[in-house]
């Protein structure tokens, strides 16, 4: 019961930090434009820069990887097969990890943009950014012995074939974003921006047994054995299992957004930026899921259309070191809701001894990323 408490009130802590970040770059922008409005008289300088291209190395981290059960420790060394009495397949076991224990830290991938500033106010600008960030946890083994299951909707379980084994999982998950804006300036300070974005999220989680198994495990041919005295079939080979439970899901989003930038402090060549955007998101999300059951692969995959919403902040320090380049140091938030994650599909998967089905497609996920910006810009 700790073990789920904790686990929920990470989960409860990464929610609630998430519109935190985001609220206060929203109060900065709001504070800026009520500044900016008694300077809305300031001419417009006509000599500024018109292009700007900017290059950065964005560091990123995720909070939020659903609340999906994926490991239990069956207490005491039950028998994997007795003809009657308990058994790995019905003990409920207590959870001993969770998928919002898959924390992904800072992972570094590149961020380009470019913009244009015509001196009536108008401008464009494009930006693009990737990141692939990965964790891996794994539970067991376990002293004194006990069986390591995962279990899925239907007759699916997993154990670990012997006592030295762990069930490890890992989830891998790639981010693209592109998007191309217009922007209208309206007073030096304040900047608002209207355009459209694609991103891409997607979402691997995949479990294995490790390491390798000694040989086929005599218990898997129905004769009673209780996990502490597993031994194999003498003179099998070592067995090299697929990964037992593999969850993809890819999440293709296309929509508008409107937001703000504005100019929060300068001294000399220092200045502090604030930007906030939020959209409406039309999100193409597919799921694939591959269950090994007697070593063979059986696939199940489904697909939908949903809304999602995006919404982000960031702010970003610049050290103007000539009149035309400058050292930027940034913080930014990106916030995704109506989204699929894998670790949200198990339940949606139905298993048979000989199929396996996806149900549907579970879309209610969240997450947020946040991190670092480090770069240049050069603008002429």
């Amino acid at each position: 019961m700790a073990l789920l408490r904790s686990s929920r009130y990470q989960r409860e802590s990464a929610g609630a930090r998430a519109p935190v970040a985001l609220l206060s770059v929203f109060c900065s922008l709001v504070a800026a434009l009520v500044y900016s409005s008694a300077a809305s008289a300031e001419e417009r300088p006509l000599s500024l820069p018109r292009w700007t291209i900017s290059t950065e190395a964005l560091f990123l981290s995720r909070s939020g990887s659903g609340h999906q059960p994926l490991v239990a420790l069956v207490p005491g060394d039950v028998p994997w097969w007795t003809p009657v009495g308990p058994n790995t397949t019905n003990v409920p076991g207590v959870e001993a990890l969770n998928s919002s224990g898959l924390s992904q830290h800072l992972a570094a991938g590149p961020k380009l943009g470019l913009s244009y500033r015509d001196p009536s106010g108008l401008g464009a600008e494009l930006s693009y950014f990737g990141v692939r960030l990965q964790a891996s946890k794994s539970t067991g083994p376990e002293n004194p012995a006990q069986w390591l299951v995962m279990k899925a909707p239907g007759t699916f379980w997993q154990t670990q074939d012997y006592s030295y084994q762990s069930m490890a999982w890992e989830d891998d998950t790639r981010l693209h974003s592109l998007e191309a804006n217009v922007r209208l300036e309206l007073s030096p300070r304040v900047t608002l921006l209207a355009g459209i974005r694609w991103l891409q999220l997607s979402d691997k989680l995949e479990g294995t047994l490790d390491p390798a198994d000694l040989g086929q495990p005599l218990w898997k041919f129905n004769i009673p054995s209780r996990l502490s005295n597993a031994v194999p079939v003498p003179g099998s080979p070592v067995v090299v299992n697929p990964p037992f439970w593999t969850t993809e899901t890819t999440n293709d989003l296309y929509g508008i957004q409107i937001g703000a930038k504005a100019a929060l402090w300068e001294f000399g060549r220092f200045s502090v930026d604030g930007s906030i955007k939020a959209g409406v998101y039309d999100n193409r999300a597919k799921q694939l899921t591959l269950v090994s059951m007697q070593k063979q692969l059986y696939p199940a995959q489904s697909s939908t259309n949903s809304a999602a919403l995006v919404a982000e902040g960031g702010l970003v320090a610049k050290y103007r070191f000539t009149d035309v380049a400058a050292l930027k140091l940034g913080y930014e938030a990106l916030w995704l809701e109506g989204i699929a994650l894998a670790p949200a599909q198990i339940q949606q998967t139905w298993t048979t001894p000989s199929s396996v089905s996806a149900r549907s497609i579970d879309r209610g996920s969240s997450t947020l990323f946040q991190g670092l910006t480090v770069g240049v810009e050069y603008s002429f």
